[in-house]
């Protein structure tokens, strides 16, 4: 059948169901109609069908009656979908006290730009995740047969390969199943097996114990059909939708209840020791479909946490080494921020060798859930959880310590280790200075709604813009002004890089940060003048966190640059902004109407060195800039030649085009010549014709440069000498 009759076929059902009064029915396969042309690999097909999708989903909205509006996208080259207008991505977790709704700063909707980048970023490892919207809270769970995800079953993992059997639904697994048994998930159930996702499972937990703690829905509050008490429940039909924080929005990933099963009956995934019990399993399946299935290289804590909460990721890294890491600090922060819920915290070991591992019981390499941290009589002790739910730590305060556990620390932790011993569950008490040298880092993730102003950017960087590795200047990087009024506190910025493949997770060489300068708010060209205020880190993660901290005295406004090592693709990201304290953050134009580019050489007497020679200086090449017809114009005057020459170039006022107009310079250079590089950013500059000489620092220095000029108005070069 072609995609044409497969698209009709699919809306005449629909259609008929409509037509029957059978709503739940037609919206499903409106929808079904609209994710099909999603689907369509080809452009010209897809435009063709475009109108259909739209009509389909509007009427799919009607019978919903959902009378919010709903912005449809056109679909075209990059993947689109449709995605609703919202005036602030962070959701309001559901809480029974009252919790101020963050203030999105800036425009209410997504712009077109956007738009583009959201639909491009929906396709992730082959299956296409739209937007999750009010409207889903109304999809169709019950069917007259087992539903079946059409994308069908994951790829598994070598170790699951090696004993798996067969997939089953979990009404086969059991008698009486249940998605959550109890009033709350435990964190002492989780367990994982084969799949390398210990920092996923470890997310599982700490979250779990959120729950339990502070009698609050994290994790529980993603899953779908829920009852008329909001609650996440058991379906027999076997479908279930799961809200995830993916590429910059949260997003809706479909699944079945098929799970792998192994030679001995045993589930091949992670799982609750209640054997009634399947949140564990399904929210890891729906985990493991957005990343290309169960054969996954395995993340860390912050992308698993971020993904399944939205929360804003930060990594701590352990570097004793350092002036600048202070343990005592970091544990009193963690220790004060969990337990008031402010957080959740993992944490993971670096390499071990062999013999540390066996002597340590950590193993190498691994996430560990962090349940607690405490300070008694001086001691800061942490109490972690091993995703396996055995294997624990065999140093100071474990089990088998009959040194440190005095009665009374006993008493004030309630644990009784003689009693620990006889059942190894994986968790267990360590002392701060053991994590301190057996650890590499704690992943921590804070609530947002912590902040009462938020700020929101969906964006892209192309593959071609800017020097790989900001070599020389950063120019062309993505930039944004901040300003922010004095006080206390911070504002934090949250960078995140759009995965849209599991070879990113695999083998990722394109590190990212961000730059933050003290220059007013003003683009940024050397990468290095002025030095940054801070030079962030370059990671290889998809997120990056950055705070500022605010001047108690005055009002700041500083110039943020997106940066990169090795960008040799296209990146699709998100800017996030937070704080307790208003701020003003928008992005910096670059839009020019006019650019060219010309290539130019210093040879025989024509490399006339800079103006110390002025016997050879007039000799070097000379190039009429004609700029207008408009008054006031911006201009970018950038000259680039060979590294290994310091290069620069003076511009000179030859006419303008008004006479009344009185010219900003006689002459301007770019001041002290620069290895290869330089640049000139000129504001409010008269139409008329003006004179550019680009030289080397010395005569005779022979090369070729190019020179190249943007301008917010129409521009011609031409050489004159």
């Amino acid at each position: 059948m072609s995609e044409k009759e497969t698209v009709h076929e699919i809306l005449s059902s629909a259609l008929d169901a409509d037509e029957r009064g059978e709503k739940e029915q037609a919206v499903e396969l409106y929808m079904k109609a609209v994710e099909f042309i999603l689907k369509i690999g080809d452009p010209k097909t897809r435009e063709l069908f475009n109108k259909y999708a739209v009509q389909a989903l509007d009427r799919a909205e009607e019978l919903r009656g959902i009378s919010s509006p709903i912005q449809v996208a056109k679909i075209d080259d990059s993947h689109a979908s449709y995605l609703r207008v919202q005036s602030t991505n962070i959701a309001k977790p559901e809480t029974d006290r009252p919790v101020p709704k963050p203030r999105a700063i800036g425009a209410s909707g997504y712009t077109e730009d956007e738009k583009r980048v959201l639909n491009h970023t929906s396709k992730v490892n082959e299956n296409i995740f739209v937007p999750f919207m009010d409207v889903d809270l109304k999809d169709r769970f019950v069917f007259s047969i087992p539903f079946t995800d059409k994308d069908g079953y994951l790829a598994l993992a070598p170790k699951q390969r090696r004993d798996f059997i067969e997939w089953r639904r979990v009404s086969e697994l059991c008698e009486n199943p249940k998605l959550i048994v109890g009033d709350f998930v435990d964190y002492h159930s989780i367990k994982q097996t084969v799949i390398s996702d210990c920092s996923f499972v470890a997310s599982l937990a700490v979250s779990a114990l959120y729950e339990r703690r502070f009698g609050k829905a994290l994790v529980t509050s993603i899953i779908y059909p829920r009852n008329s008490k909001n609650e996440p429940i058991y379906n027999s039909s076997g479908k279930y939708s799961i809200k995830l924080h993916i590429n910059g929005i949260p997003r809706k990933v479909v699944i079945d209840d098929h799970l792998p099963i192994g030679r001995y009956n045993q589930l091949l995934c992670s799982y609750s020791n209640n054997k009634n019990e399947f949140w564990v399993s399904l929210l890891e399946k729906a985990y493991m479909k957005v990343m290309g299935g169960y054969d996954f290289p395995g993340s860390n804590s912050n992308i698993d946490l971020h993904a399944l909460t939205g929360w804003i990721p930060e990594r701590i890294a352990i570097r004793l080494k350092e002036e600048t890491f202070n343990a005592d600090a970091v544990f009193d922060r963690l220790e004060t921020a969990l337990e008031h819920g402010r957080c959740l915290v993992t944490v993971a070991t670096g390499e071990l060798t062999d013999d540390q591992a066996e002597r340590t019981g950590l193993v190498p390499a691994h996430a560990y859930a962090v349940l607690n941290l405490r300070e008694v009589n001086g001691v800061k002790l942490l109490q972690l959880k091993n995703p396996w739910s055995h294997l624990r730590w065999k140093g100071h305060y474990s089990e088998m310590d009959t040194v440190h556990w005095t009665p009374e620390l006993q008493e004030t932790l309630n644990y009784n280790p003689k009693l620990a011993e006889q059942f190894d569950n994986g968790i267990f008490w360590i002392d701060y200075r053991s994590i301190l040298n057996f650890f590499d880092v704690f992943y921590v993730n804070w609530d947002p709604n912590l902040f009462q102003n938020t700020y929101c950017i969906h964006a892209s960087w192309n593959a071609g813009v800017g020097p790989t590795k900001d070599a020389y200047t950063i120019g062309d990087n993505p930039q944004f002004s901040l300003r922010i009024g004095a006080g206390t506190g911070s504002v934090w910025v949250l960078l995140t890089r759009h995965i849209t493949s599991i070879e990113d997770f695999r083998e990722n060489h394109e590190y990212i940060t961000l730059l933050v300068y003290q220059n007013g708010g003003k683009r940024i060209y050397y990468p290095y003048d002025p030095p940054p205020y801070i030079d962030g880190v370059r990671i290889n993660s998809p997120h990056y966190l950055c705070k500022i901290r605010l001047d108690p005295s005055q009002e700041k406004n500083y110039t943020l640059v997106v940066s990169q090592h090795e960008k040799t693709t296209t990146i699709y990201y998100t800017l996030r902004a937070y704080s307790r304290n208003p701020f003003e953050f928008k992005a910096i134009p670059s839009t020019y109407i006019g650019k060219q580019t010309v290539n130019g050489e210093w040879k025989g007497n024509r490399a006339g060195g800079c103006q110390n020679h002025p016997a050879t200086y007039r000799n070097n090449p000379r190039y009429s800039l004609k700029l207008g017809p408009k008054d006031l114009s911006n201009l970018v005057i950038e000259l680039r030649g060979p590294k290994v020459y310091q290069v620069g170039f003076e511009i000179t006022v030859a006419s303008l085009d008004d006479p009344t107009v009185t010219a900003p310079f006689v002459s301007k250079t770019t001041g002290n010549y620069r290895s290869g590089y330089c640049v000139l950013d000129l504001n409010d500059m008269p139409a008329g014709t003006y004179n550019i000489i680009p030289s080397t620092y010395l005569p005779a220095q022979e090369s070729p440069f190019i020179l190249s000029v943007k301008a917010t108005t129409n521009i011609s070069i031409e050489l004159i000498n």
